[in-house]
């Protein structure tokens, strides 16, 4: 870490109400260029508040009389026994929110039960974030393609090796969206990438200079060399089409992940919970389905997966965890997503994360 960037070392319990708190308390933490590169969306923000709006497209219908108590978000996912269908979703740079950086986050997430996802632009090797969390502890690596196709065979190998379970393609940032926050800020990173040193170092780049560094032009083929060189399940992420859905499977994707980066590449674009139904529609429960993006409440998990979501993916909020409270700050925020899902499942009538994905929303003809 350079030594001008000067950010959190927090370790500890935080007292907190809601993600909405939450964020507006890791501002006073975290520098005003990191904070603005976590925080922001791209171009007008319209993608990135319409994230968070969509949930409100669909309503959850509460159930009286089913005989539930003590509802369980307990789930079985290839294999890995989660504590809720929560894991974490891959973030660029946790060193900008703690000093302790990913190492922290994935043991936060550890020590909740759930499944952590590296960046290929983290601020930390693969070997110091699986060390952080133990290991047993279920990791999955996202990949950022270098052009040179020597690099991601050993990035696949340095994954494979430290006992990642998945890979990740994500696929929908091959170049940066309108960050115009970052253009305000002057924001240029401060952190090493030391995954992906061998094409790109991080310090004082922007991030259309990290992503111009990797592979733009990706297409089915890339997702069948991750297979053949890391005999891994494949997730590929930043499906939100019909389309996209067939192309992704007939190249062999053993899972779909819905999102749109955050709101943070095409703004203008729908909102990921929008575009959920479509692509479950289309998977038709051939794969597994990842959805991530505006999520902040228990109400929005479990939307997700009565939606066909099989897990929910949060980034933000964790970052903010992390940013006040170390891995005891990540572990927390887990918890609270964990604690308003199992209030909502029990007030609509569902006792299992299965009933949930038999539960019927309504469509909200009121907005």
């Amino acid at each position: 870490m350079t030594t001008d960037y000067k950010t959190s070392n927090a370790e500890g319990p935080i007292d907190f109400i809601n993600m909405y708190d939450l964020e507006e308390m890791a501002k006073e933490v975290i520098p005003k260029g990191g904070y603005g590169y976590i925080n922001s969306g791209a171009g007008d923000i319209f993608t990135y508040r319409e994230n968070e709006r969509a949930f409100d497209h669909q309503l959850i219908i509460p159930h009286v009389l089913k005989d539930v108590e003590l509802p369980t978000t307990e789930v079985t996912f290839m294999d890995e026994k989660l504590r809720a269908p929560i894991i974490m979703a891959p973030i660029a740079a946790h060193g900008l929110a703690n000093m302790k950086g990913e190492e922290a986050t994935a043991k936060g997430v550890a020590d909740f039960g759930s499944i952590f996802s590296i960046s290929s632009y983290a601020s930390r090797t693969i070997a110091e974030i699986r060390e952080a969390a133990g290991p047993e502890a279920c990791q999955w690596f996202q990949l950022y393609m270098s052009k040179d196709d020597g690099i991601n065979i050993d990035i696949l190998a340095q994954a494979k090796a430290s006992g990642a379970k998945a890979i990740i393609l994500t696929a929908d940032a091959t170049v940066g969206g309108n960050r115009e926050t970052d253009k305000r800020n002057g924001f240029t990173f401060p952190l090493p990438m030391p995954i992906v040193q061998a094409y790109q170092s991080g310090v004082g780049q922007t991030m259309d200079a990290v992503y111009g560094s990797s592979k733009q032009k990706l297409s089915p083929r890339d997702v069948e060399f991750i297979a053949k060189n890391s005999s891994l399940p494949v997730f590929v992420k930043g499906i939100q089409s019909e389309e996209d859905v067939e192309r992704a499977l007939s190249a062999g994707a053993n899972g779909i992940w819905v999102s749109n980066h955050g709101g943070r590449q095409l703004d203008g674009g729908p909102a990921t919970f929008d575009s959920l139904q479509y692509v479950a529609r289309a998977v038709d429960k051939r794969v597994p389905i990842i959805f991530d993006s505006g999520v902040r409440r228990g109400q929005h998990v479990f939307k997700a997966i009565a939606s066909g979501a099989d897990l929910v993916a949060i980034g933000r909020p964790a970052i903010y965890g992390l940013a006040l409270g170390g891995a005891t700050g990540v572990k927390q925020v887990f918890e609270f997503f964990q604690n308003e899902l199992e209030m909502v499942m029990q007030l609509a009538g569902t006792q299992t994360v299965a009933d949930i994905t038999q539960a019927k929303l309504r469509e909200n003809h009121y907005i």
